[in-house]
């Protein structure tokens, strides 16, 4: 962490959402990885893609937004993965993610060893745990990293419970939906019902100080050393929500970190996850000017 601009890696899977009728570049660690690139983070990922045409098409992509792409291995025996994406009349989605792929298969190096060590923030998510090749990695990794964000991105069957608590004990900040936190927090002995008790709940049992939980259209809260903030959401006419909160995260990780009031960055990050979802696929163009009339017209 030699200068100031902030620093972050990004670690799991690189994959195309697959609609009915097109495709798009998506993936939770890119989608983090895109919104934090486009508020000028100094931003790399560790992934992995197949040698076929997805896999170069992911990889220019990343050129096309100067990435970094040293740390995307290409791998012969693994295609790139896809996951097909089926909308509701809500446009809320559901995934059918294929395995094995390439970023089942992430091994450890020493060049991204040294990116972790020198990365101010280390951003993963449960599912890139899901084969024991890339969770030996990140678990690997985790031991080297500042500050670790974990991102709990429940997607059936692809977790454990042992392994969450494993990365949750590990975490700096747990980001998760409403949903994940009462399925979380009852598999860890929760009797609790109220939403604030849970948060306080894994607050206590994990010895993480910061986490957030997002409420869909209701918004989103954040618990930071024993402080609430909240924001009720945004009125928007949903397209489809692939990547909204993806990209709540990468906005709230860049407020949070420039050290801006948590209300202020919750609001924005609320923001953004809304703008997000009233457009197709996970990464819209948003600029600070967007986000501003957007929160102000």
């Amino acid at each position: 962490m030699s200068d100031n601009k902030l620093k972050a890696i990004c670690f799991g899977e690189i994959l195309f959402d697959v609609f009915l009728q097109h495709k798009k570049i998506g993936g939770a660690p890119l989608n983090v990885t895109s919104r934090l690139k486009s508020f000028g983070v100094d931003t790399t990922i560790i992934s992995a893609v197949g040698n076929d045409e997805n896999g170069k098409e992911l990889i220019e992509y990343f050129e096309n937004l100067e990435i970094p792409i040293n740390s995307i291995q290409v791998k012969e025996n693994y295609p790139t993965g896809v996951v097909n994406v089926r909308l509701n009349e809500k446009g809320n989605a559901s995934y059918d993610i294929t395995y094995p792929s390439a970023w089942d298969k992430i091994r450890l190096t020493i060049e991204d060893s040294e990116l972790v060590k020198n990365a101010d923030i280390f951003v993963f998510g449960s599912l890139a745990s899901r084969d024991e090749s890339t969770k030996k990695t990140l678990l690997q990794l985790l031991k080297m990293a500042n500050y670790k964000i974990f991102d709990v991105n429940l997607r059936k069957p692809h977790y454990s419970q042992d392994t969450l608590v494993e990365f949750m004990n590990e975490a700096d900040f747990i980001k998760l939906n409403d949903e994940e936190l009462y399925e979380v927090s009852r598999f860890m002995g929760s009797k609790f019902n109220s939403l604030e008790q849970n948060i306080e709940f894994i607050s206590k049992v994990t010895n993480t100080n910061s986490i957030c939980v997002t409420l869909g259209s209701h918004g989103a809260v954040l618990f930071i050393e024993g402080k609430y903030y909240h924001n009720c959401g945004y009125y928007v006419e949903v397209v489809d929500t692939v990547g909204s909160g993806d990209s709540f995260l990468g906005t709230l990780i860049y407020k949070l970190f420039s050290k801006v009031d948590p209300q202020e960055a919750i609001n924005c990050a609320c923001a953004v996850g809304a703008i997000v979802a009233k457009n197709e696929g996970a990464n819209p163009l948003i600029d600070q000017n967007s986000i501003d009339a957007f929160i102000n017209p």
